[in-house]
């Protein structure tokens, strides 16, 4: 009996696996920072830092919406806020069953450095909501939230 090989002797060195040649993937690594929300900026273009207010608001309407747990803030603030946010929270005051609340509008006050007093207006479709809080700067030169408070629910409004 004959034995036939039909494959030719390999040149390359059998202790390392061939390349992989597939037109279908990517010539190089992914990026990586990759840019957020799918939006892209020319090489060498700077990126505006957002504000701490708008940073802020975000985050605290996350949590007393009820789209994140209250521990998320816990780094970020400092002093009684934290039992104050985790109060609120409880209540799920901005909590809606229709349309997602959002921040509709913001403002500051400087009292001084290093401080700011923060007022926003929530909407949640056609419905304001009135919230405000503190930031102040540490030493670590870090933001946090030191007092929160919210507007009263006006009694007319009906659960969404």
């Amino acid at each position: 009996m004959n034995k036939v090989m039909s494959r030719a002797a390999q040149s390359r060195p059998r202790h390392r696996p061939p390349t992989r040649q597939d037109s279908r993937r990517p010539g190089g690594a992914p990026p990586r920072n990759p840019v957020r929300g799918g939006a892209r900026t020319a090489p060498g273009t700077v990126l505006a830092r957002p504000r701490p207010t708008d940073l802020f608001a975000d985050r605290l309407l996350a949590v007393l919406s009820g789209q994140r747990p209250v521990h998320w803030m816990l780094r970020h603030t400092a002093g009684r806020a934290y039992d104050d946010l985790a109060r609120l929270a409880e209540r799920g005051p901005l909590r809606t069953r229709g349309t997602r609340p959002v921040v509709h509008d913001l403002g500051w006050f400087v009292p001084r450095a290093g401080a700011l007093e923060v007022f926003a207006r929530i909407a949640a479709g056609s419905r304001l909501r009135a919230m405000a809080f503190r930031l102040e700067q540490g030493p670590d030169h870090r933001w946090r939230c030191t007092a929160i408070e919210l507007g009263p629910r006006p009694p007319h409004a009906p659960e969404d």
